[in-house]
C-alpha cells in the first residue's frame, strides 16, 4: 500500500486498471453524450450527389462566353424540378433547366445562375454576364466523402455528430454501455433527505451530489444508501455494491478516528489495498482498494472535499469506463481575479469560475474555500491548481487549474496569453 501519493501518481494508478465496459447499440437519439465504441465511417457521400446551392437555372458554362449587359445570350428553358426530383431532360448547348435550391444538378449542365440574375420571357431566359463552371454548384461529397472516417472510437457522441450519423443514414450508433457506479455513505449522523431531522444529525449531501456528477457525465448511479459506522455492515455494503457495479465508491470513514471504518472495511471485503492518502487539499484522506479487477474508492466525508477529489479521480475513471480516450479533466491558464491570503504547505484546489473578460480568460473565486463547503462548489467550473509551498494568491496573478463539471468535455484549447503585469482592478470587473 502506498501512503500520501502526489495526485498524478494516483489517477496513474487507478485508470491502469480500467478497462472499458461492455458495447451496445442504441438509437441515435439516445446517442448523444454516450461514447463511441468503434470508428465510423461515410457509407455515402454527403450530399450524395451535386446539388444546387440557390433556386435558378442549370446550364453550360461555355453557352455563357459572349454574354455581357448590351449582347445578353438566350437559352430555352426546357424543364423545371425541384428539391427531391431528378430532372428528366439533359441540358445541351443553347438550353437550360429551371431548379430549386437542393435540386440535383441535371445531366449535361455544369454551373448555375442566380433566378434574380436573369429575365423570363416565355420559354426563354436571357443571360448578361459570363457564368464560370460550377457556380453555385455543391459537389457531392463536398461534405464528406464516402469511406472517411468521420468520428473515431472514443469520441463522445455531440449534437453535431448526431445530425451527421443521421446525415449517413445511420440509425443504430454503436457505443459503451454506461458504467454502473455504487454510492454509499458512512455515519451514524447521516440521514437521507426524505426523513425529519433530529438533533445531532445532519442530511446526506455528499451522496446525491456525486450521484448527480455521475449522472451528469452519462453515468448510471446505484444507490447503496447509508452505513452505521460499523466494520461488518460496512464490509457487507462493500461486497454488496461489487456485485453490483463497476466501481464502488463511498463517503465518510477514511480518516484516523476510531470510526472510521472504510479501511479495515475494504479488507473485511477482499479487497487490496493500493494506496491511502493523496497529497492535496481538500480531500486528501482517500482510500482506493482493487478486488476482482473492480475499484473501491473512499472519500472524505466533507461534502466539497468529496466533491473535489470525485472531479479528480473518479470521473477520469469513469470516463475511462465509458471509453472516453482523454479522460483527465482539460487545463487551462488564466488570470487569478481574486484574492486568496493563506499559505499553502500542501498543492491546495481553490474552487473558483471561468469568466472570459477583454478576451482572457479568468478564474474567480465562487465563495468560501473550507473542506465542508458545499456552496463554493455551486458555479466552480474550475479547479484551481495551486502547487505545495505556495504562498497567497493575489489578484492578477497567473495560475492554472482543470475544467470539471458539464463544461469539461470539449473544452480544448492552447494557454491564453496572460497579462505581464498585475492588472489595475479597474481592467478587470465581475458581477
Amino acid at each position: 500500500m502506498k501512503n500520501n501519493i502526489q495526485l498524478e501518481e494516483a489517477q496513474s494508478l487507478l485508470l491502469n486498471r480500467i478497462i472499458p465496459v461492455g458495447k451496445c447499440l442504441v438509437s441515435l437519439l439516445e446517442s448523444s453524450g454516450r461514447v463511441l465504441s468503434q470508428d465510423i465511417k461515410a457509407s455515402t457521400n454527403i450530399p450524395p450527389f451535386s446539388k444546387s446551392a440557390l433556386d435558378g437555372y442549370a446550364l453550360i458554362a461555355s453557352d455563357t462566353r459572349q454574354a455581357d449587359s448590351s449582347a445578353p445570350v438566350q437559352l430555352r428553358v426546357i424543364e423545371e424540378t425541384r428539391a427531391g426530383f431528378i430532372a428528366q431532360e439533359k441540358v445541351v448547348s443553347g438550353t437550360t433547366i429551371k431548379v430549386m435550391t437542393g435540386s440535383p444538378i441535371p445531366n449535361g449542365a455544369n454551373t448555375l445562375i442566380k433566378h434574380e440574375e436573369v429575365v423570363r420571357n416565355g420559354d426563354y431566359v436571357s443571360i448578361f454576364r459570363t457564368i464560370k463552371a460550377q457556380d453555385n454548384v455543391i459537389k457531392a461529397g463536398e461534405d464528406i466523402e464516402q469511406g472517411k472516417v468521420v468520428a473515431q472510437k472514443g469520441s463522445l457522441i455531440t449534437p453535431p455528430l448526431v445530425a451527421l450519423l443521421a446525415g449517413l443514414g445511420i440509425s443504430q450508433v454503436p457505443v459503451y454501455a454506461k458504467a454502473k457506479i455504487a454510492f454509499m455513505s458512512t455515519g451514524d449522523e447521516l440521514l437521507d433527505p426524505s426523513e425529519t431531522l433530529q438533533p445531532g444529525k445532519i442530511y446526506n449531501s455528499s451522496l446525491y451530489g456525486l450521484m448527480a456528477r455521475c449522472c451528469e457525465m452519462g453515468g448510471q448511479p446505484l444507490d447503496l444508501g447509508i452505513v452505521p459506522d460499523e466494520i461488518d455492515a460496512t464490509t457487507a455494503r462493500i461486497s454488496r455494491g461489487l456485485e453490483e457495479a463497476d466501481i464502488v465508491v463511498s463517503t465518510g470513514g477514511v480518516s484516523v478516528g476510531d470510526y472510521d471504518v472504510m479501511k479495515d472495511a475494504m479488507v473485511g471485503a477482499g479487497a487490496e489495498i493500493i494506496f491511502w492518502k493523496v497529497a492535496m487539499k481538500p480531500g486528501s484522506p482517500i482510500i482506493a482498494a482493487v478486488k476482482d479487477k473492480k475499484l473501491i474508492i473512499g472519500l472524505s466525508g466533507n461534502p466539497a472535499a468529496a466533491m473535489v477529489t470525485f472531479d479528480m479521480i473518479l470521473t477520469p475513471l469513469i470516463k475511462r469506463l465509458m471509453g472516453k480516450n482523454n479522460p483527465l479533466p482539460d487545463k487551462i491558464q488564466g488570470v487569478f481575479a481574486d484574492n486568496f491570503l493563506k499559505a499553502s504547505p500542501q498543492r491546495r484546489f481553490l474552487r473558483a469560475k471561468l469568466e472570459r473578460k477583454d478576451g482572457v480568460d479568468c478564474l474567480k473565486l465562487t465563495g468560501a474555500q473550507a473542506s465542508g463547503i458545499l456552496m463554493s462548489m455551486i458555479g466552480c467550473n474550475v479547479l484551481v491548481d495551486i502547487p505545495a509551498g505556495s504562498g497567497p494568491v493575489i489578484f492578477g496573478q497567473r495560475v492554472s487549474g482543470h475544467i470539471v463539471g458539464n463544461i469539461s468535455d470539449g473544452y480544448h484549447q492552447e494557454p491564453v496569453e496572460v497579462y505581464e503585469e498585475e492588472p489595475k482592478r479597474e481592467e478587470l470587473s465581475f458581477s
